[in-house]
């Protein structure tokens, strides 16, 4: 009861607490926050020195006192102690930027404003030990009760489905740490799989073959640059070409070449075929009942993964189904973190776990 109370005054906030980016989203604000999940810290005196996008400026540009480091790797937190340094920075900004949102009443500006209560994403497939620690850093962080909701669910709501009705829908979650496919009815999941093969996965491809094909030595964060730039899954109808920089692996000296988007679509091929083998895996695990469905339905692909061009019709041809891209892919998850803040009772059904420090 108290609890419902003070969500009328708390700026409560939805987490999409990604590999690549962090969102957050203010109840009844939006979405205040888009940073990449990159935090700078001095590595002797373990100082916070940069959170977000001035953190990621330094990656593989940083001296050696200083290290960017990214926090969660294929969805799951690998520095603890970081991450609740970079959740306790979102929620105190949130904080502050309430300071100048309106007041609706006029003794609030000498009200003590209560900590939030925050619902976070998760990937499907993480254990119930990495669950606690997402829990235990949102909680630390700042939050006043902490809930998390797998990211697929999450997704699926963000995206508008209709995931209580007694009817199957087919949400496909592409990231930059995990690919998270998930047939949903009434409200739950029917069969759900989490692959730790996603965006990051897509970028270490092309290093890999900018190494073995060219002896080319490039970073993640060029790789990313290549797949956004000129990757694709299918053939495009005009194919494109950029320069690439790096180092020669045989001189160790500065190199630039000229690469195509057939080139990158090579290098993508066997991580791409990996997830859509993965969707398939999923149907055909799916009960016949909720098969016609998803024929009329089709599947709603969501995440970063979604805008790779081509995707969507590599999925329709090797599933025979039709594929729909969710408005704003890369924000449903969180968007749908804010509309269960809405919605106690769907929070009540769709929630992992969640609970008071």
């Amino acid at each position: 009861m108290f609890d419902k109370l003070w969500s009328f005054v708390s700026h409560d906030i939805g987490i999409d607490l990604g590999t690549v980016n962090t969102l957050v989203l203010v109840r009844g604000k939006g979405i205040v926050i888009r940073e990449p999940s990159v935090v700078a810290i001095h590595k002797k005196s373990k100082q916070v020195l940069a959170i977000g996008s001035e953190a990621k400026r330094m990656l593989g540009k940083t001296p050696a006192a200083i290290e960017a480091i990214r926090p969660l790797r294929s969805g799951v937190i690998s520095d603890f102690d970081t991450t609740e340094a970079m959740l306790r920075h979102f929620i105190r900004k949130v904080h502050q930027s309430a300071a100048s949102w309106p007041r609706p009443w006029r003794g609030w500006r000498t009200a003590k404003i209560p900590r939030p209560r925050v619902v976070v994403g998760i990937p499907a497939g993480v254990t119930e030990v990495e669950r606690r620690a997402v829990q235990d850093a949102a909680l630390s962080a700042g939050a006043r009760v902490a809930y998390l909701i797998e990211e697929p669910m999450a997704a699926a709501i963000g995206a508008g489905l209709p995931i209580e009705e007694p009817e199957g829908n087919l949400i496909v979650d592409i990231g930059g740490g995990t690919c998270e496919i998930a047939v949903i009815s009434l409200g739950g999941s029917v069969i759900m799989k989490s692959l730790r093969t996603a965006g990051d996965e897509l970028d270490q491809d092309i290093v890999n073959y900018m190494k073995m094909r060219y002896g080319l030595l490039i970073g993640e964060k060029t790789a990313e640059n290549l797949k956004i730039e000129i990757g694709s899954v299918m053939p495009l109808k005009i194919e494109k070409e950029t320069v690439v920089r790096g180092r020669d692996l045989s001189t160790g000296l500065p190199k630039s070449m000229k690469v195509s988007s057939s080139e990158i679509r090579e290098a993508l091929a066997s991580t791409i075929n990996q997830m859509v083998g993965a969707i398939v895996g999923v149907l055909e695990e799916t009960p016949s009942e909720l098969l016609s469905d998803l024929l009329e339905r089709g599947i709603v692909i969501t995440g970063g993964g979604a805008l790779l061009p081509g995707l969507d019709k590599k999925i329709a041809e090797e599933t025979k189904m039709p594929v729909y891209i969710a408005d704003d892919p890369l924000t449903t998850v969180v968007r749908g973190c804010g509309m269960v803040l809405e919605n106690l009772d769907l929070l009540s059904r769709v929630k992992v776990t969640g609970g008071l420090r």
